[in-house]
């Protein structure tokens, strides 16, 4: 599956999400990215990339998620890790895919 970071009108500067303070935790701020999957359908999917800073939004260019993405759950599935989600370069992907 091929993602894609888009600069169409601004669509790859992240954007802040402050979550107010709770309990005894203090409030935080995280940083959304838009970002397209090509999925197999005529419309690539809008789905937002979660940063702790933005200094690690993505540059605009073609993605695939990374092996390191991925784990097994509880009950033995192997699953999307949302919160380790990395990309890798398109075409460093493919590269190593043919060595």
């Amino acid at each position: 599956m091929i993602i894609e970071i888009l600069g169409t009108n601004g669509a790859n500067v992240p954007k802040p999400r402050t979550f107010p303070a709770k309990c005894d935790k203090p409030p935080r701020t995280v940083y959304e990215q838009k970002a397209y999957a090509n999925m197999g359908g005529v419309f690539p999917v809008e789905f937002k990339i979660t940063h702790d800073d933005h200094n690690n939004a993505y540059p605009i260019g073609k993605y695939e998620l990374s092996p390191s993405s991925y784990k097994v759950n509880q009950y033995g599935q192997l699953e999307l890790d949302r919160f380790g989600m990395k990309l890798i370069p398109y075409a460093d992907f493919a590269d190593k895919k043919a060595s």
